[in-house]
């Protein structure tokens, strides 16, 4: 036998192959084999290495010159791969011969590609799966050729799946293993005795016909169920699993699997035309979009292998970029280019899903036979136009959809008014006739079965059926443009109209009572709110400009006002979308990123919403939409940051608080701290009430002031420099630690450096210098998993930290820069650093808002950054959004003033850059002022 590796044989891998073929590698088996003997096995191995790399080098070098499509790589590497594995194969041969002397008796067997690299596709380290077939169990010769021609295999770098049967073997396997089947499904003959093979494809067929596709289709849907379960039931992950996620190369093969097991079909083209096997099950336009979508995910996952130089599947933050600008996706507009590739992708994910829809239940159907198409169980549902098979609703078989698009949403909310499941043939039908629902936009009727859909019940389940098939993007016009569109970070979990549709199951959660107990206000509160569907509305098209450049709330709300009238809303529920949308991050930049015990915030919201009734909706919205990010962007302090900020604008705008006068306040609070101090004698009690600024005295509950007085009153009669005490905090998720020392300048610099060496996060601070000159600061801390940070042992270690950073036998930054650091994968994500310095937020203070990349010791640079330029820190307000930090600190200069000179300003600007840069800043002066 005569292998030739310079050109791929054909059909199968003579697609989109480049303009030149490669040079002819010379014949191997003549290397291999001379005058009939076989070369030293050191020697074959060498050349062979040679061949192998000159293959795999001229494949990526025609594929990254774009010659090559990925679907075209992979037929062209398994083509020529097959080369190599034939000369192998006939060198195996020869040397095993030469050994054993005469095999006559020997019972012979045929070498077979299966799985992936059977179907005549290959990744560039993708394993290569072989079958030994033989029709009796191999003998010593036939063991010895097997392990010989691996070991060559594994010699040369190549990772090798094999399995060694009997024709009988495969048969019996197969009939019992989905997984077994599913690999012999694309068997191809590679070398050996052909008749073998020959037999096996005949008699593999006619077992198949014989078990029939419905155990096959079944077994397949339940793998597919567990693979999305593990990777991820979302197309739109903004880290897909090129090949294992939904929407991903599996799901697509799956679908040749099924065609090819109740058709024998090769390609899809096959099935397309009323001859072709099942009549037409596909459409030309859907053919070319499976082979579109087919190439597109090779073609990615063909980046991804030799941009890791590994069989990497995933498509993580970092390789993101890298792939886009090798596919060519530049910055178009106002979406750079990674964001554009991404878009792509994820719309070419979504297709797949549509064409799984399309095509799965066509065949079963064409393979099994049509379901028994029953009346619908009352007149009603028949008068429509819909009907029953097995259980589930789809549309009467003379329905004509395209004369009435309507029915599409008249379907829907029979599935849920009848808790019935769509029919796979009535998603079929769904997804192509969903262009019909252009005609629906400024249809009445219609619209207002949508905004049924939306605020019924289980809407997340049915926007998302109605996304899905595509008839949302038709149906809204501006949903179009947010569709697989992804932000470059690592806060959002999905893309933008994945994650609205998440928001919306947050919603009919919350009215159904599922979220009491970790979002228990915004529970009670939806059952208050008078303007449902206006909510429901707002939630649907809070991120609907997104992707537009400029303030995607502001334009949002203008979006709002053309689309609500269309919904059927009413004016005001109009205007009350309008402003919802434009308003929808108040409530959580104010709760995250202010000091909820200044009163000009509270004022501030509450001159803004002006009404309960808006307050209420604003709540229930923000936490919707962040429940619906991720699932580690909620938790139980930010839980009750928001309820307490919303309590306190609702007693302003009830009339209950007025925010009296300052004095007032303090006077309240010193008073109600007096009455829980009944165990200290009046002189200690009068000490601690003598001790506190009004600031302090306005910064805590009664029962905060009742333990700092026992922590004063024991700090000073031990005389100890330095207390510091924890208290774990289960409901709110977050440890306070508390301190009690010296003042000193870099004092909050030095306990935040310590904490970061600890591990512990800092959510909130309170810094305040007491009258006799300690101070007494407050730190909320929770662990890197935005829990409590309360291990005993770690707390332990905290409060020896402190006190060695304070005394100066920690070296802080040696220490800080052994913490761990963010994974590899996340460093892609840019964040720019920016500062803020606001001096209308607070009547009394300086507001410093700084953004930039989270590190382990951030606070601690960005602080000493603010002591170093003479401010004093008053609170700090710590949120981290993915990788981005975002702190705010309340601070004035060192005479209580706010810092309104501009020449400090611009120092304190500068510092605080340097800060955010550090340490990767060369201190060069690349460091912009923003």
């Amino acid at each position: 036998m005569t292998a030739s590796l310079g050109q791929p044989p054909t059909p199968a891998a003579a697609l989109a192959l480049p303009a030149e073929s490669p040079e002819v590698l010379p014949d191997l088996i003549a290397g291999l084999v001379e005058a009939g003997r076989p070369v030293d096995r050191d020697i074959a191995l060498g050349l062979l290495r040679r061949q192998l790399g000159r293959i795999q080098g001229r494949v990526q070098r025609a594929f990254e010159a774009h010659d090559l499509s990925g679907l075209g790589a992979a037929r062209w590497l398994a083509a020529l791969t097959d080369g190599i594995v034939a000369a192998i194969h006939s060198y195996t041969l020869a040397a095993c011969t030469d050994a054993a002397g005469d095999t006559a008796a020997e019972p012979p067997f045929a070498l077979i590609a299966t799985g992936g690299y059977g179907r005549g596709v290959l990744a560039p380290y993708s394993d290569i799966d072989l079958l030994f077939l033989s029709e009796k169990p191999l003998g010593p010769q036939g063991r010895r050729s097997v392990e010989f021609l691996l070991y060559l295999l594994w010699d040369l770098g190549l990772k090798v799946g094999h399995a060694t049967r009997t024709l009988a073997e495969c048969i019996e396997d197969a009939r019992g293993d989905v997984t077994i089947q599913t690999a012999l499904i694309d068997a191809r003959y590679l070398a050996g005795e052909r008749p073998i093979f020959e037999r096996f494809d005949t008699a593999f067929v006619a077992a198949r016909k014989a078990s029939g596709l419905a155990p096959f289709l079944a077994a397949k849907r339940a793998e597919r169920t567990a693979r999305h379960a593990r990777y991820g039931e979302s197309p739109f992950l903004v880290e897909p699993h090129v090949k294992e996620g939904r929407g991903g190369l599996r799901d697509l093969q799956t679908l040749y699997w099924l065609a090819r097991h109740a058709f024998g079909v090769q390609r899809m083209p096959e099935l397309v035309g009323a001859d072709s096997p099942g009549g037409g099950l596909l459409t030309p336009q859907e053919a070319r979009a499976i082979r579109r979508a087919w190439n597109f995910l090779w073609t990615v996952r063909f980046h991804l292998h030799y941009v890791t130089g590994r069989a990497e599947e995933r498509l993580t933050f970092d390789l993101q970029p890298v792939v886009g600008a090798r596919m060519g996706y530049t910055r178009h507009g106002v979406q750079d280019g990674v964001e554009r590739f991404m878009k792509h992708l994820f719309l070419t994910a979504r297709d797949v899903v549509r064409l799984t829809r399309l095509l799965e239940p066509a065949l079963e159907r064409a393979a099994l036979g049509p379901p028994a198409v029953l009346p619908a169980g009352d007149a009603a549902l028949s008068q429509a136009g819909m009907a029953l098979a097995d259980g589930k609703v789809l549309f009467a078989p003379d329905r004509n959809i395209a004369a009435d698009p309507a029915i599409m949403l008249r379907l829907v909310r029979a599935a849920r008014d009848r808790n019935l499941e769509i029919h796979p043939l009535a998603h079929r039908a769904l997804i192509r006739n969903a262009r019909y629902a252009v005609q629906l936009r400024d249809d009445p009727p219609a619209n207002a079965l949508f905004l049924d859909l939306l605020t019924g019940r289980d809407p997340a389940r049915f926007m998302r059926v109605l996304n899905e098939v595509g008839f949302l993007s038709r149906f809204m016009p501006d949903w179009a443009r947010i569709v697989g569109l992804m932000q470059f970070d690592t806060y959002h979990v999905f893309t933008v109209e994945e994650h609205t549709i998440e928001a919306i199951g947050v919603l009919a959660a919350l009215e159904r009572g599922e979220l009491g107990e970790v979002a228990p206000v915004a529970s009670e509160l939806i059952g208050q709110v008078q303007s449902r569907r206006a909510l429901y509305v707002s939630v649907l098209l809070h991120d609907i400009a997104k992707g537009r450049g400029g303030d995607h709330s502001e334009l949002g709300a203008q979006i709002a006002l053309e689309i609500c009238p269309k919904l059927g809303l009413s004016p005001e529920e109009t205007e009350t979308v309008s402003w919802l949308v434009l308003n929808h991050l108040l409530i959580s930049q104010t709760a995250f990123k202010r000091d909820i015990d200044d009163p000009k915030t509270i004022l501030d919201i509450a001159e803004t919403v002006q009404s309960p009734e808006r307050l209420r909706l604003l709540l229930v919205m923000t936490v919707a939409d962040m429940r619906a990010v991720g699932p580690k962007v909620w938790n139980g302090w930010k839980a009750t940051l928001l309820r307490e900020l919303y309590w306190r604008v609702a007693e302003v705008l009830a009339g209950g608080l007025s925010v009296p006068e300052r004095d007032t306040r303090v006077a309240r609070a010193r008073a109600a701290a007096a009455a829980l101090l009944t165990h200290q004698t009046k002189a200690e009690t009068d000490l601690f009430l003598s001790l506190g600024y009004p600031g302090y005295w306005l910064s805590f509950d009664p029962e905060t002031h009742a333990r700092h007085a026992e922590m004063i009153r024991e700090a000073e009669a031990d005389n100890a420099p330095l207390t510091v005490r924890t208290r774990v905090i289960e409901a709110r998720s977050v440890t306070e630690v508390t301190v009690y020392c010296s003042d000193h300048p870099g004092l909050f610099s030095r306990i935040a450096g310590a904490l970061a060496v600890a591990g512990a996060s800092i959510v909130d601070a309170r810094i305040h210098t007491m009258t006799n000159g300690m101070a007494l600061d407050t730190f909320w801390v929770q662990d890197a998993a935005g829990g409590a940070f309360d291990a005993p042992h770690r707390l332990a270690r905290l409060a020896v930290l402190i006190e060695q950073s304070l005394s100066g036998r920690l070296r802080l930054e040696a220490e800080i820069a052994k913490v761990r650091r963010e994974p590899a994968r996340l460093r892609a994500v840019t964040i720019p650093p920016r500062v803020v310095l606001d001096n209308h937020a607070s009547n009394t203070h300086t507001v410093i808002e700084v953004n930039g990349r989270d590190r382990p010791g951030l606070l601690h640079a960005v602080t000493a950054a603010i002591s170093g330029q003479g401010l004093q820190i008053a609170s700090a307000h710590i949120t981290t959004y993915g990788v981005r930090a975002v702190d705010v600190f309340y601070v004035k200069d060192v005479f209580g003033l706010k810092v309104e000179n501009e020449r400090k300003l611009a120092a304190l600007r500068s510092a605080l850059l340097v800060a955010l840069g550090a340490p990767d800043i060369p201190g060069d002066g690349s460091v912009r002022i923003v």
